[in-house]
């Protein structure tokens, strides 16, 4: 199975804490600039830590002072078959741009997986929009889930291989991890020993990787860690590329 992003769409896949200017502006501009239409979704929190206030809620949820979002429509829900409906799913069909933010990916999966949303952001994509996430809404875009268990009462996120392991599937054959500086470095070898076919792609924090077709190139001030199989290790960081399905650097 070959490794590789969306054809048409981009995606950028930051390491958390916090999705940083930087990235905010890449993304922007990739959907069209500031006046484009933007979607987030902030299901990846738990239900307190939520508050549905368009255009405000990324400040409430820890972005730092001065961070310049772009007004969004919010877009939130617990329930499948509201995530199943043409009316929750609007504001998609007419967006350029939808930030998926941080938290346990658990949640997003229970949410969206397999639904009309998740079928709608794909749509977006192959209409050429973007698709960003941070942390856990990093680790949903691909196809291997890690650190997705959700079993109550905490969504253990140090068990790598947990009870959910599907994601939303915009990179094929790949496993993202995520906060990588945190002392994660070598985790994704439990996962790449049990699924070796698995391009495993770790990064740091306040880091980002810019997706597009087969390629890829590294945002920001850390590292990304590449693992192709358990023992295979590439170091990139800012402005390096490489190829997910040679999986090599450009």
């Amino acid at each position: 199975m070959t490794t590789t992003g969306p054809t048409n769409g981009k995606l950028i896949i930051h390491g958390g804490t916090p999705f940083d200017q930087e990235a905010i502006d890449r993304y922007v501009t990739l959907a069209g600039g500031p006046s484009a239409n933007f979607v987030y979704i902030p299901t990846a929190l738990a239900d307190n830590q939520i508050q549905v206030i368009n255009g405000a809620t990324f400040q409430l949820n820890g972005f730092p002072p001065g961070t310049v979002f772009p007004p969004a429509t919010v877009l939130h829900t617990r329930d499948r078959a509201e995530a199943d409906s043409e009316s929750f799913v609007e504001p998609i069909k007419n967006a350029t741009g939808v930030f998926i933010g941080g938290g346990r990916q658990p949640r997003l999966a229970d949410s969206y997986l397999n639904t009309r949303t998740h079928h709608e952001l794909q749509n977006l994509l192959d209409r050429g929009g973007v698709i960003a996430g941070s942390s856990a809404g990093a680790m949903i875009m691909s196809d291997f889930l890690v650190r997705g268990d959700g079993r109550p009462p905490d969504l253990d996120n140090t068990i790598m291989i947990g009870d959910h392991t599907e994601g939303f599937g915009f990179v094929k054959n790949i496993a993202f991890d995520v906060h990588l500086n945190q002392n994660r470095d070598t985790d994704l070898v439990e996962v790449l020993n049990v699924q070796p076919q698995l391009l495993g792609i770790g990064i740091d924090e306040v880091t980002a990787i810019q997706v597009h077709g087969d390629e890829f190139e590294v945002i920001g001030p850390g590292r990304v860690l590449i693992r192709d199989g358990a023992t295979a290790v590439q170091t990139l960081t800012a402005g390096d590329r490489f190829n997910m399905r040679k999986r090599t650097r450009i």
